[in-house]
């Protein structure tokens, strides 16, 4: 039966009167749809926020910027005798930057064995070396991610651009770039080129500045930046040879 205007009053096929709204297929596919759209923005939030913590822990933020705060630095606790035979032994500690997988202590007992060895800095009887794990201390050497590096260097004015190292004030830092994969100019093991910048960097805390390649086929003075380019000399990280004579070269303005 249909009404004089001639519409019908019966509801389509799978729909009850009075009742709106999707067919139940229809309501099942758009929960499924939903559900679906859910779990996937919260993958991303997570993926987002686990990338940005391995950020934050390297130094960096989810910008690429370095914190503000700078790095978080562990002190190696090891203490050593004096090293060499100086008058007064420059006092020294040990730091590494969390989230480096550096050794506090490893890292410590490295570098003490660089300023310990005959070929090094208390070769000519005038300096000596003393690790501390506390204060007061001479100057720090830190091991740190190349932002922390750029940021501390930064500050006292010079520019390390993600890749090299320097002396800031009191802080000899150390990018862990390179104390991890070395240069391309140095051929020689890792434990060879660490050595070339503990000396080269302790070489400027104990008066001395920058020095040219001497000659070709010579050996490279420890002040020299090496890893700029080697200018016809060969890798070197000693700023004596073993016989006790300092491997110089001319002065770099």
């Amino acid at each position: 039966m249909s009404t004089r205007s001639g519409t019908s009053t019966a509801q389509p096929p799978g729909r009850t009167a009075g009742r709106s709204g999707p067919p139940p297929r229809r309501r099942t596919r758009l929960r499924t749809v939903v559900v679906a759209l859910a779990a996937g923005t919260a993958l991303i939030a997570g993926l987002v926020f686990a990338a940005r913590t391995v950020l934050r822990e390297h130094g960096g933020d989810g910008d690429g910027a370095a914190r503000p705060s700078g790095g978080v630095f562990v002190t190696a606790k090891s203490s050593g005798a004096v090293i060499g035979e100086g008058g007064r032994p420059r006092r020294f500690k040990v730091q590494v930057e969390k989230g480096t997988d550096v050794d506090p202590e490893r890292a410590a007992a490295e570098i003490s064995a660089i300023l310990a060895d005959r070929r090094g800095w208390t070769r000519d009887g005038r300096h000596s070396f003393r690790l501390v794990s506390g204060d007061p201390s001479d100057f720090q050497v830190k091991i740190a991610t190349p932002a922390t590096v750029d940021r501390i260097c930064g500050e006292a004015g010079l520019d390390t651009h993600g890749e090299v190292n320097c002396d800031a004030g009191t802080q000899i830092m150390v990018n862990l770039k390179r104390w991890n994969t070395g240069s391309p100019e140095f051929s020689g093991p890792i434990g060879g080129y660490r050595a070339l910048i503990i000396n080269h960097e302790v070489g400027h805390r104990i008066g001395h500045g920058h020095e040219g390649c001497p000659g070709k086929g010579k050996r490279a003075p420890v002040m020299m930046q090496q890893i700029y380019g080697l200018k016809g000399c060969v890798a070197n990280e000693w700023p004596y040879n073993a016989r006790g004579r300092y491997i110089g070269g001319p002065a770099v303005p």
